[in-house]
């Protein structure tokens, strides 16, 4: 995409809507006063426009990686998922119930379904915020424990790293269901004929987040955890 600052941001986020989360994280309204220049529209809001276009640009070149997890050590895989997907999740909450509450309060009259999206969205924060605190203080610390223990030569007596992977795979299926009900209520995350930036802007981003997510929990339940058993079995008495 060329002379971003010379377009108006209408322009960019029909263009794109990948680019609306930039737009929204620094104010810039690109849903009704979206008829003006990024240009302007920074200078409006005090932004930096050659800062903006840098984010605006790294926003819509982004692109998911293909990587061999499975062939990663455990400390290095933990390291990636607090790095990439926690921190994701963290930085993303706020604006996506941002759009889900706008878009609710908006359009819920004449789609209540993005009612049920908003409530369901914020149930889906409230279950992922203690989720990634418990495994960053509890879960992959001992992990890192028995992988220090192992590289020793040292033993333990008893096992315990079943215990949080349970609870942590439980909490996992019950995200899961969530993000599964909001898709099948959004029709898989198709905007309405006719929707605005912002209706649009909120799929979008609900879509992104199911996909963060469940690369999240397959890199968890499906590499991490049973290693991590593995792991604790090898170095058990």
């Amino acid at each position: 995409m060329q002379n971003l600052q010379d377009q108006t941001v209408a322009q960019i986020v029909t263009q794109n809507i990948k680019s609306a989360d930039v737009f929204k994280k620094h104010g810039i309204d690109f849903c009704c006063g979206g008829n003006v220049s990024v240009t302007k529209a920074c200078q409006r809001k005090g932004v930096d426009v050659a800062q903006f276009t840098e984010e605006l640009n790294q926003a819509l070149t982004n692109e998911i990686a293909t990587h061999n997890y499975d062939s990663w050590g455990l400390g290095f895989l933990i390291d990636f998922i607090e790095n990439n997907h926690h921190t994701y999740v963290r930085e993303n909450i706020e604006i996506l119930i941002q759009y889900t509450q706008r878009v609710a309060e908006v359009h819920g009259e004449l789609h209540p379904e993005v009612i049920r999206i908003n409530e369901l969205s914020e149930a889906l924060v409230a279950e992922l915020v203690p989720h990634l605190e418990k495994e960053e203080q509890i879960l992959f610390p001992f992990v890192k424990k028995l992988l220090t223990l192992k590289k020793e030569g040292l033993k333990i007596e008893e096992k315990f790293v079943q215990s949080p992977i349970s609870v942590m795979q439980q909490e996992h299926d019950h995200a899961g269901d969530i993000i599964k009900e909001i898709a099948q209520l959004s029709n898989n995350f198709t905007p309405p004929e006719g929707a605005c930036n912002t209706y649009k802007a909120m799929y979008a981003k609900l879509e992104e987040f199911q996909n963060d997510l469940f690369q999240h929990i397959h890199l968890e339940n499906n590499i991490l955890f049973p290693k991590a058993v593995i792991l604790e079995e090898e170095i058990s008495l």
